[in-house]
């Protein structure tokens, strides 16, 4: 802790020499954004030394964690101990303090919520300079509860206690096939509300849409001991493995990671699963972290744009977004979906808010399916970017849903504020930044600044 307590005074005084009007930048190896940003009047702020694991009791059944930490380094701590935070995102990159101030979701959502909703106690260097420790119960409650969602308007993570729970060593996954979207919803809702399956109880639940006719939820549960582990991440790709066999088991670690090998199925973009490519990329560099690092160089320098003009290809426009919509709603966004943008596959990943939360307001207790879908869409003849976007955010809007804000947004700012809750922001806005020096959740996430 006293290393973590120099960590603390550095990024104290590294903020204080950060000159006026100079909108201050975490400075980090890895993002898992989308929001790609333009220059600008911006400052790094250093974020040095940050990013350990300080310390977990598996009395208590918790860990002290620096806010820059992976969740990759977190599973590698609490593992040896039999347990692991109830929520882990998908991506081994996404950091603790990333998670908790914009949102994460996985196959535990549809009982333990979101990342935020494990964590005890938030210490946050806020706008104006101070550090100071927000819990749930004491005089910065207003601030540990707004801070989810706000990525980094209201100040930035240094330290999370999160609880933990216990798991065993391997995970038996069920791949259930549907072929009509509304069946495949109603038995999402039952399965998650029962937390039963075939008689048995469930640890995980998420599911991928291929097309209007192929659809499957994964269901998993924990296990002592395994006939078998599959590896994905070498030649075999986990979510070709779901339309393959409706069984299968994985170890805890590898199930956390199924995804992160090839970022969903997003590595198909850079060739990784043609099987020759595949053979000759070594194993380190297939990762999520590394197909960001390339997708921010295709952006900088615009090769897939060149590529396409010399093809003579239509304009495509990237529609990378993860949105909630009720679960009643959910074969309608399907549908919506597959008719007006076509991408597949799509993610599927039930989630249930255990309590309200002032910038993301899910109503608490209502199953939500998250989507998540990213890719590039041809653009219509005579339509410019954001044309798809846009269609995707009235869309979910129209069916009571909600849309996570790690990507470009298109919403007009006084629309903006209905939805994430303005009413709530400000006030706390004002006592813990109240000179502005953190740009406001719209600059951030719509005006990209």
């Amino acid at each position: 802790m006293s290393t973590h307590q120099r960590a603390v005074e550095q990024i104290r005084q590294s903020y204080a020499e950060i000159p006026g009007g100079a909108a201050p930048r975490l400075a980090k190896s890895t993002s898992n954004l989308f929001r790609f940003r333009d220059g600008g009047r911006t400052a790094k702020l250093s974020a040095r030394d940050l990013d350990e694991v300080i310390s977990v009791d598996p009395e208590t059944m918790t860990a002290e964690v620096q806010g820059m930490t992976t969740y990759e380094h977190l599973v590698d701590a609490t593992l040896p101990y039999g347990l692991m935070p109830y929520v882990v995102p998908q991506l081994k990159t996404i950091t603790l303090g990333g998670a908790v101030t914009g949102l994460g979701i996985e196959s535990t959502s549809f009982r333990d919520g979101l990342p935020h909703e494990s964590v005890e106690e938030l210490e946050i260097l806020t706008g104006d300079g101070r550090v100071v420790v927000a819990r749930d119960d004491n005089e910065h409650r207003e601030l540990f509860r707004s801070f989810p969602n706000s990525y980094g308007t209201l100040g930035y993570a240094l330290r999370i206690r999160i609880k933990l729970r216990k798991v065993q060593p391997y995970v038996r996954l069920t791949h259930v096939k549907f072929t009509d979207a509304a069946k495949c919803m109603l038995a999402l809702q039952e399965i998650c509300d029962s937390m039963v399956h075939d008689g048995e109880s469930v640890d995980f639940v998420d599911g991928v849409y291929f097309h209007p006719g192929e659809m499957y939820i994964t269901v998993g549960r924990f296990a002592e001991r395994a006939p078998y582990v599959s590896d994905y991440t070498g030649m075999r790709i986990y979510y070709q493995s779901i339309r393959q066999r409706n069984r299968d088991w994985l170890t805890i670690r590898d199930y956390l990671w199924r995804w992160d090998t090839d970022w969903f199925w997003c590595s198909r973009a850079f060739g990784v699963q043609q099987p020759v490519v595949r053979s000759l990329m070594p194993r380190r560099w297939m990762r999520s972290d590394v197909y960001r690092r390339l997708v921010a160089l295709d952006r900088k320098y615009g090769v897939t744009a060149r590529i396409d003009r010399w093809r003579d290809q239509p304009v495509q426009e990237s529609v990378i977004q993860d949105v909630e919509a009720p679960v009643e709603r959910g074969a309608e966004f399907l549908e919506f979906f597959h008719d007006k943008v076509g991408m597949t596959p799509v993610w599927m990943c039930p989630l249930r808010a255990n309590s309200r939360w002032p910038l993301y307001p899910l109503e608490p207790g209502r199953l939500y399916v998250n989507f998540g879908f990213w890719g590039m869409v041809p653009l219509p003849r005579g339509q410019f970017d954001g044309y798809y976007n846009r269609l995707i955010e009235r869309e979910v809007h129209e069916l009571d849903g909600h849309k996570s804000l790690y990507s470009t947004s298109f919403y007009a700012r006084e629309q903006f504020w209905q939805l994430y809750n303005g009413d709530a922001y400000w006030p706390v806005k004002r006592e813990y930044d109240p000179n502005g020096r953190l740009l406001d959740l719209y600059e951030k996430c719509v005006a990209g600044r």
